[in-house]
């Protein structure tokens, strides 16, 4: 036996042991384990975690909470962090972050805070389609560089008429021109300025002829002038609005100064080629919602969402083909699905983008009645894993309830998180505030609630999406009404989203969002279940009161 020992400990030596062979003492003692050589220094790792494949392989749905990521080497500071993702084949978010299409989360005001936060909103369609589409132009004229359309009036126009249009669309600073339209001779222009103490006055008959700023006080570009340059004239000029004329003096676009303040304070806004906030719209499979499609389009939105609970159908898959023979260019997301099989039929019918989430919202009650749908971490893996392979991005939809949910949704595959709960309570969700108990809330509803469903004045939305009909004697619910603590405003809330995912990605070690994918699906990226307990101890425990702030 001593031989054999001495010979063990020869070999290792040529093996270039001799260092870790002298740390442990065994050229001194026989008696210390000889396994202990084969664990000595720090060049062996053991196995530590699991994959993403592994911990998805066993077949239990798992939510958000059911796992955790397991943490990597930091070489890098969170400001380094590159959140940008994409929503669609051919757009790209700066946040992964959507607002849900819920008629107590998104309208134009949501959606125009989501846009300047780097993400995007999705105006809900539980509205009349002239409602919707006014909601999207409202985004779309929100923050611009060249505004090509914009509202003009006539010299025989009245202070309210200007009045009409501050009330509709939000601004004052209108071109006033020969005939009132775009493309006509310039004259002058209308501000604030001009008409405030008119307005107390109550002369609201006054012809803007007689109030306006005349043409030859003010400054002008010509046509083909650059955004660069536009921005320098408006800066040098102090003037709050800069009319772009042709040769003809007729007007063909205008700039506003304050988009030079919004581009400075939202540097990571989601815009498209003209310089416009991003906005999505969402609508049903109906034929009757062909037309609102036509409208939506019409007022510019950039990508329309087909909004189903359950997304494998031939009525979405039909709408789809009608979409994209319509409207080739349009961007097109499916859903919703959880399963690779009901993906496959989207994916094939040409969605640019897919939703993924059954029955996990905070206010979805689908699971519980229909027994139908899938934990989110299970689905999200599942329809990510497959749709990667015909460069579809998912969007992780619902079940979201802090930073940590969308940073484990992400790590499983999804390209962007859509929020519902999170961004309902806010500033800019539709609805007023009300208090209770002392506390300010605001309402928030499942689209499935019967109060959604039986909303007067909104069409049958919320029905379409549950496949209810309006004469139906019974409708089933499938989500609830309730209310939310007021979070304040989503300018202040998003900034705080999106650094605390740069913090989770430099825990991580991944620079990017697609670094963290392609760590998860290397294997490189690893998890590990976590045990009930195991859940109450990640979180505050033991403490006999605490407050809870998070930014």
């Amino acid at each position: 036996m001593d031989d054999e020992f001495a010979l063990s400990l020869s070999k290792m030596k040529g093996r270039g042991s001799a260092g870790a062979l002298a740390s442990v003492g065994l050229f001194q003692s026989k008696a210390e384990n000889p396994s202990d050589i084969l664990i000595s220094g720090t060049s062996y790792v053991p196995e530590d975690g699991i994959t993403g494949a592994q911990l998805m392989s066993e077949g239990h749905g798992l939510t958000y909470n059911d796992f955790i990521i397991l943490p990597g080497y930091i070489d890098l500071l969170p400001s380094e962090v590159d959140l940008t993702s994409a929503l669609t084949k051919k757009i790209t978010l700066r946040s992964p972050l959507v607002s849900s299409p819920m008629d107590t989360v998104t309208e134009s005001g949501m959606a125009i805070a989501m846009a300047l936060g780097g993400g995007i909103g999705v105006i809900h369609h539980n509205c009349s389609p002239n409602f919707q589409a006014e909601e999207v132009m409202k985004v779309k004229k929100y923050q611009h560089g060249f505004v090509l359309d914009p509202i003009t009036l006539s010299p025989e126009a009245t202070v309210g008429d200007v009045v009409d249009v501050k009330r509709r669309h939000g601004f004052t600073g209108i071109p006033i021109t020969e005939n009132g339209k775009m493309g006509s001779i310039l004259v002058g222009i209308v501000t604030s300025r001009d008409i405030d103490f008119i307005i107390e006055k109550d002369e609201l008959n006054t012809k803007l002829k007689e109030i306006m700023t005349p043409k030859s006080d003010l400054v002008t570009a010509e046509a083909g002038i650059t955004l660069q340059e536009a921005n320098r004239i408006l800066e040098k000029s102090k003037k709050g609005k800069l009319p772009i004329i042709n040769e003809d003096e007729e007007l063909v676009a205008l700039i506003a100064r304050t988009d030079l303040k919004k581009s400075r304070e939202f540097p990571n806004a989601s815009k498209d080629e003209n310089n416009q906030l991003l906005v999505a719209a969402a609508i049903s499979t109906r034929d009757e919602d062909k037309e609102r499609l036509d409208m939506l389009v019409t007022a510019g939105v950039d990508v329309v969402i087909i909004d189903s609970s359950q997304g494998n159908s031939i009525f979405q898959i039909a709408m789809i083909r009608y979409i994209k023979t319509k409207y080739p260019k349009m961007q097109v997301i499916g859903g919703n699905v959880v399963t690779a099989a009901q993906a496959k039929n989207l994916i094939d019918a040409g969605v640019d983008g897919l939703r993924v989430g059954m029955g996990s919202g905070s206010i979805c009650i689908t699971q519980e009645v229909m027994a139908v749908g899938r934990p989110q971490g299970t689905a999200v893996y599942k329809v990510a894993e497959y749709a990667r392979r015909f460069g579809v991005p998912v969007i992780a939809d619902g079940g979201i309830q802090n930073i940590g949910h969308i940073m484990k949704a992400l790590a499983l595959g999804a390209s962007t998180v859509m929020m519902g709960s999170l961004l309902a309570g806010t500033t800019e969700a539709p609805g007023d505030y009300f208090y209770q108990d002392g506390v300010r809330l605001k309402k928030y509803r499942g689209m499935g609630s019967l109060e959604a469903m039986e909303q007067k004045g909104a069409g049958s939305a919320a029905m379409d999406r549950y496949f209810h009909k309006e004469n139906d004697n019974v409708k089933v619910a499938q989500g609830v009404s309730g209310s939310i603590v007021d979070k304040g405003s989503v300018l202040r809330f998003l900034p705080y989203l999106v650094r605390g995912l740069q913090h989770g990605c430099q825990d991580i070690g991944a620079r990017s969002l697609s670094i963290l994918r392609a760590m998860m699906y290397s294997g490189e990226l690893k998890f590990e279940r976590r045990s009930p307990s195991s859940q109450y101890e990640g979180g505050v425990h033991s403490l006999h009161s605490f407050e809870k702030r998070l930014y």
